[in-house]
């Protein structure tokens, strides 16, 4: 895995930008796994593998102004099976 960038994400915290593959792997913690499940015409595809009870959410469905990160409520998830 080869570490692109590492860069201020928001003022108290860093982002790590990771270069993957179709079909690789990143792993966060112990239980969360993100793998590249498809890249097509710019556009890439992510399958996630977390316990039912970690929330995953799409920026663009969060409340809140863009580009800011907003305080979260758990019971607002959705889960698409």
């Amino acid at each position: 895995m080869m570490v692109t960038s590492l860069i201020c994400a928001q003022e108290d915290s860093e982002m790590l930008v990771l270069s993957r593959k179709l079909g690789e792997k990143i792993y966060i913690g112990e239980n969360v796994c993100i793998t590249v499940v498809d890249i097509d015409r710019g556009k890439i595809r992510l399958g996630i593998e977390a316990p039912r009870d970690v929330p995953i959410y799409r920026q663009e469905l969060l409340p809140g102004k863009a580009g800011e990160t907003p305080a979260i409520d758990d019971n607002s998830a959705t889960v698409i099976q």
